[in-house]
């Protein structure tokens, strides 16, 4: 498809950019720290409810031998190290990857129709969907969409990561700043570089809705 940009203004959308900043917070990366291959030896032994001796016999090595790395009082060699990965069913590299710190495994939202929280614009009704977890990795939202005329925007829609927008009723208009304009209808979507500006206006008769998910990363 052919690229014919359309020159506008091109501010940041700072009702769409307060969002993803809700949705991040708390959620900074924290600064990375040295890992202690011993205590990562040591947690992956435990994990699997082993003893030194079952977890050195997994591992075809001696007892004394995993006690020691496992209290850094030696560096093992990459013989010593393929052993321990096999020992504990992990590739090598795992055992230099920590686990993430804070996560949590398990969680789940449920948010009610009509229950998410509201954000309005001149051109668009946001409504956040999970809203009540932290630290998400994607902002899932649904949306009115008011605007009938790309008049209405101030300028391109642009910020960081990808997008995929599905329409949930009426008909859509999609614009972005390197593709022709392409009207969708219900079920159809999109995903799309999140820092290509753009828009979407509905032209439908009654307002559109859509289901938008942003990545937050």
């Amino acid at each position: 498809m052919s690229a014919q940009p359309i020159m506008m203004p091109m501010p940041a959308d700072s009702n769409l950019t307060d969002l993803i900043q809700i949705a991040r917070e708390n959620g900074e990366s924290e600064p990375v720290q040295p890992l202690d291959l011993g205590q990562r030896v040591r947690d992956l032994r435990k994990a699997r409810n082993w003893t030194l001796e079952q977890a050195a016999q997994q591992a075809g090595l001696a007892r004394s031998t995993l006690s020691k790395i496992e209290n850094g009082q030696m560096s093992p060699t990459y013989d010593a190290l393929k052993k321990l990965a096999v020992g504990l069913e992990i590739s090598v590299p795992q055992l230099f990857t920590p686990p993430v710190k804070g996560q949590v495994n398990g969680r789940m939202a449920i948010t009610a129709n009509g229950e998410g929280q509201s954000h309005a614009t001149a051109t668009y009704e946001h409504e956040i969907l999970a809203n009540a977890l932290t630290k998400k990795q994607m902002l899932p939202y649904r949306a009115r969409v008011r605007a009938r005329s790309m008049d209405e925007f101030e300028g391109w829609v642009r910020h960081d990561g990808e997008e995929f927008l599905y329409i949930l009723t009426g008909v859509v208009k999609l614009y972005t700043e390197f593709y022709e304009p392409v009207e969708m209808r219900r079920g159809d979507s999109a995903y799309y570089d999140a820092t290509m500006g753009h828009n979407v206006i509905s032209t439908s008769a009654e307002d559109a809705t859509i289901l938008w998910v942003t990545s937050i990363s």
